[in-house]
C-alpha cells in the first residue's frame, strides 16, 4: 500500500514555479535588449552606392548645356522668281565655288520678261539715235540762219561805211545815208536774234537728248533686272565651301523667295549652346568655355547671348580657340561647360542627385570603422556640374553616399557592405 508524500508535491510545485519564473525573466531580458538594439539596419552594397570623400581647395563653378556645331558664314540660296525646279545638279556634302551651278529652274514668263526688256532697250536706243540726227540737223539749220544774218550785216555794214564817206563829201543826199544806217541796225538785231535762237536751241537740245536718254536708261534698268532673274534662274553657290542642304526637289513648283539650298564654309565652326533659361543669369560675355565634341575637346570663349527665351533655353555662341578634333563638322552634337567663377578655400564634395543650389538637404555619412552610415542635415551652398559647395554639416574627409537614397527615406541609417 502506497503511502502519499506531501513534502515531494511540494517541491515539484517549488521546480515549476521556479522555471516559469526564470522563462519569464529570460522572456523580459530578450524583450529589453530588442527594444534597446531597435528595429534591423537595412543593408546597402557599396559596388551600387556613389561615394565620395569631402574635399577643401578649388571648386570650379560651371554651367553645362548640350548643343551643336554651326559654320559662322552660311548663305541660304533662295529663289528670285517663282519657278520649277528642272534639275539638281550636286548634293549635300560637295565642295563649291562661287560660280558653281546648283540646280536649274525654268520660268517661260520670265524669259518672255527678258525678251521683251531687250526689244525695248534697242527701240529706246533707236529713238536716242534718231533724236539726236534730228536735233543735229535743227541746229544746223539754226547756225544756217546765224551765219546768213551775219553775212547780211557785213554787206550792210561795208555798204554803210561807203555812203557815210559819200555823204560827208555829199555826194549822196542825206535821206539815202539815214536809209542806209537804220537797214544796218535792222541787221544788227537781227544777228543778234539768230545768235540768241541758236543759243536757247543748243539748250533745248540738250534737254530733249535727256528726255529720251531717261527712257533708255529706265529700260536698260528693267532689262538689267530681267536679266538677273533669268541668271538665277541657274542658281550659283555665291561662295566657296560646302553644300550642306537641298530644300528643292526636281520638278517642284517653287514661290518667289523660297529657300532652296544652303552653303556654308566649313572651315570656321562656332559652337551653339542651348543654356537652361534659370542658368543663363549666371552666364557673361568672354567667360572660358570648354566643348566636348566626343572625340575630343576644345577651349573657348562666350561671344554672344541671344536677349530671348526659346523653348526654356537661351542660346550661347561659344568662339572656339583651339583646333577642333578629327571629326568635327557642321550639325555635330556637342557638350559645353561655361566656367561661371572660382572658388577657392571652400569645402567641396561630387553633387547629389538632385541637389540645388543654397538648399538644405539630407546625406547618409559613412563611418568606414563600422559601415555604418548616419542620415546628416547639409547645406549646400553654390552648386556645379559635378560638384556643390558644403556651407555646413560636413568637414573634410567625411565620406558621404551621393547616390539616391530615396528608398531609405524612412530610415536615418544603414549598413554598407
Amino acid at each position: 500500500m502506497d503511502i502519499a508524500n506531501p513534502q515531494l508535491k511540494i517541491r515539484r510545485r517549488r521546480r515549476l514555479q521556479w522555471s516559469i519564473a526564470g522563462g519569464a525573466a529570460v522572456l523580459v531580458g530578450v524583450m529589453v535588449l530588442l527594444v534597446r538594439l531597435g528595429p534591423a539596419l537595412p543593408v546597402a552594397e557599396r559596388a551600387s552606392l556613389w561615394i565620395d570623400t569631402v574635399q577643401q581647395g578649388q571648386m570650379l563653378r560651371e554651367v553645362r548645356a548640350t548643343g551643336t556645331l554651326v559654320p559662322r558664314s552660311t548663305r541660304w540660296l533662295a529663289a528670285a522668281t517663282a519657278a520649277q525646279v528642272e534639275q539638281i545638279l550636286i548634293w549635300p556634302g560637295a565642295a563649291v565655288k562661287p560660280d558653281t551651278v546648283l540646280m536649274k529652274l525654268s520660268n517661260p514668263a520670265v524669259e518672255d520678261a527678258l525678251r521683251n526688256a531687250q526689244a525695248q532697250v534697242a527701240a529706246a536706243q533707236a529713238d536716242v539715235a534718231a533724236k539726236r540726227a534730228e536735233l543735229r540737223s535743227q541746229l544746223l539749220d539754226q547756225r544756217s540762219a546765224l551765219a546768213q544774218a551775219e553775212s547780211d550785216y557785213a554787206s550792210a555794214k561795208v555798204k554803210a561805211d561807203a555812203d557815210a564817206k559819200a555823204a560827208s563829201l555829199h555826194l549822196i543826199p542825206d535821206v539815202q545815208f539815214r536809209q542806209g544806217q537804220i537797214a544796218l541796225k535792222q541787221l544788227d538785231t537781227r544777228r543778234g536774234i539768230e545768235a540768241q535762237r541758236v543759243a536757247a536751241f543748243a539748250a533745248n537740245m540738250r534737254a530733249q537728248l535727256d528726255a529720251v536718254q531717261a527712257k533708255l536708261r529706265q529700260q536698260q534698268s528693267n532689262l538689267q533686272l530681267r536679266q538677273r532673274q533669268a541668271d538665277a534662274l541657274n542658281v550659283k553657290a555665291g561662295i566657296a565651301g560646302v553644300l550642306q542642304e537641298v530644300a528643292a526637289q526636281e520638278g517642284a513648283q517653287v514661290a518667289e523667295g523660297a529657300n532652296l539650298a544652303r552653303v556654308a564654309r566649313p572651315d570656321v565652326l562656332i559652337a551653339r549652346l542651348q543654356v537652361p533659361e534659370v542658368q543663363a543669369k549666371d552666364v557673361a560675355l568672354g567667360m572660358p568655355v570648354s566643348v566636348d565634341t566626343h572625340n575630343g575637346a576644345v577651349a573657348g570663349a562666350v561671344e554672344r547671348i541671344d536677349p530671348a527665351v526659346r523653348d526654356g533655353s537661351v542660346q550661347v555662341d561659344v568662339r572656339l580657340d583651339g583646333e577642333l578634333p578629327p571629326g568635327s563638322r557642321p550639325d555635330l552634337s556637342v557638350d559645353g561647360r561655361i566656367r561661371v567663377a572660382t572658388l577657392d578655400h571652400v569645402l567641396s564634395v561630387g553633387r547629389p542627385s538632385q541637389a540645388k543650389a543654397d538648399a538644405d538637404i539630407t546625406l547618409f555619412r559613412l563611418d568606414p570603422s563600422s559601415g555604418v552610415a548616419t542620415r546628416v542635415p547639409v547645406r549646400i551652398g553654390a552648386a556645379s556640374v559635378d560638384r556643390v559647395e558644403i556651407a555646413r554639416g560636413l568637414k573634410v574627409g567625411d565620406q558621404v553616399i551621393l547616390s539616391d537614397t530615396s528608398q531609405w527615406d524612412r530610415y536615418d541609417k544603414i549598413r554598407v557592405k
